[in-house]
């Protein structure tokens, strides 16, 4: 998407007269113009944003129930996992949350856009200086992007484990903390080890969360079975 609108965007900015910032007019047809490339843009990412959230979701599903699995026969137990009636629930919430997300990080990356070409015009700027800014914003959805990535991994890994868990008639896990970020959360580091009810969570920072819910937190869930401890 982002080269593409930078072509468009220097198309239509090459195509306006000199003039521009003193002219009312030509500034008006510019915000037309990149209103028709939002709703176009946003119309593709409407399209396409329900079957990359339902990829999504299904990877994430995948991922965490073969982990599961793989976790459960160290200690003895062979799973095989169906699609229940709440794993759809679940699934279907991963996916709607994300179709959300995708969505807004398009809509904000394409309203900075915007926001930039009609600056550059009011200031009389180059389409160079132009090009380098929405260069800059786009390197900054990119890193807004990721981090989205892997938080909804997180989350999505941590409502699957949960779902699962309460399939199986878990009622109790551990909370192991992943040692990965580089500024933990002291209560999560603190948290590493204990037994939570998987219903509830763990009373953590004034609420009840599991691990992996918060941003960023890349905490996990061992299931216990009792007896095999």
């Amino acid at each position: 998407m982002h080269r593409a609108v930078l072509r468009s965007v220097r198309a239509i900015y090459e195509a306006l007269p000199p003039e521009l910032a003193q002219d009312e007019s030509p500034a008006m047809a510019l915000a037309n113009e990149m209103r028709r490339l939002a709703r176009k843009w946003l119309g593709r990412f409407e399209e396409e944003g329900p079957k990359q959230a339902r990829r999504f979701a299904r990877e994430a599903q995948r991922s965490t129930d073969a982990s599961m699995a793989a976790r459960l026969r160290d200690q003895g137990f062979s799973v095989q996992f169906k699609v229940t009636a709440e794993m759809n629930d679940a699934y279907q919430a991963v996916v709607a949350e994300n179709v959300g997300l995708i969505r807004s990080i398009a809509e904000q990356h394409l309203q900075r856009v915007q926001g930039s070409v009609m600056r550059s015009v009011s200031t009389g700027r180059d389409l160079e200086t132009l090009a380098k800014d929405i260069e800059k914003r786009y390197r900054l959805t990119r890193k807004r992007a990721g981090f989205i990535a892997r938080d909804q991994n997180n989350k999505a890994t941590a409502v699957i484990t949960r779902v699962r868990q309460e399939g199986l008639g878990i009622t109790h896990a551990r909370w192991r903390h992943s040692r990965a970020g580089k500024q933990p959360r002291k209560s999560h580091l603190q948290a590493d080890g204990e037994i939570y009810e998987v219903a509830r969570g763990m009373f953590l920072d004034g609420k009840w969360i599991r691990p992996g819910e918060e941003p960023n937190c890349r905490c996990v869930s061992q299931s216990i079975i009792p007896g095999f401890e």
